[in-house]
């Protein structure tokens, strides 16, 4: 029996109509506010800047600083490496008082600073000629106190050794402008030699002692407290 063909099934298929490109939706722009909710996002852009071993020779940034500064071989250079993964980024060395310049690294995309990390000269180490240790203090004083665009602060310091008279000086130095709302952090470099209550107790003392700032465990080794700070 032959089946009837309805006119439905006979008739041409319609032409498809074209179909719309999507408009294009506008980028968002990248702003350091973006980039600081995005964990080691941001960090890894940092590249060399300059060197100087005195302030007129720092260029005029309108950009936000963080300085990192500490005793001889508290870990400042091999914490900037973690925190941007970059192993030779800031010189590292075994020999306490290398670093005799500020040294600075850019952030941001290439061709871009957003904002500016600062490794500042260790101090404390008496292998270095007195001299020269006078000179660095006067210009890591001077630094802290008047780097118009310094927005941050990182003291750096050994919790086996605890703060020493001279972190305490230093203290004394940024004290103004910490209470001014200057952001500064204490971290307690090579946490992963302590034990958990060494740990605990050493990071209680250093919030006292940081005075209106912050503390925090890091390591280097284990990677401890770099998600915090990136």
């Amino acid at each position: 029996m032959a089946t009837k063909t309805s006119p439905a099934s006979t008739a041409k298929a319609a032409p498809a109509k074209p179909r719309k490109t999507p408009a294009k939706v506008a980028a968002v722009p990248e702003t350091p506010e973006i980039k600081a909710i995005t964990p080691m996002g941001w960090m890894h852009t940092a590249r060399f800047l300059t060197t100087a071993a005195e302030l007129f020779h720092l260029p005029e940034l309108d950009v936000p600083e963080i300085a990192f500064v500490g005793r001889s071989n508290a870990g400042k250079s091999t914490c900037i490496n973690t925190l941007t993964q970059q192993k030779q980024l800031a010189f590292a060395s075994k020999k306490p008082g290398r670093t005799q310049h500020i040294n600075l690294f850019a952030l941001g995309k290439q061709g871009v600073t957003d904002a500016v990390l600062a490794d500042l000269p260790g101090y404390g180490y008496a292998a270095v000629p007195k001299q020269d240790k006078l000179r660095w203090q006067k210009v890591m004083a001077n630094y802290l106190v008047t780097r118009e665009n310094l927005k941050g602060i990182v003291l750096l310091c050994d919790p086996r050794l605890g703060m020493t008279e001279l972190d305490e000086v230093l203290l004394e130095v940024i004290r103004p402008r910490v209470e001014e709302g200057l952001n500064f952090l204490v971290l307690l470099t090579k946490s992963d030699k302590l034990t958990r209550s060494e740990g605990a107790k050493a990071l209680s003392i250093a919030k006292l002692q940081a005075g209106g700032g912050q503390a925090k465990l890091f390591s280097a080794l284990k990677k401890q407290g770099v998600e915090d700070l990136a």
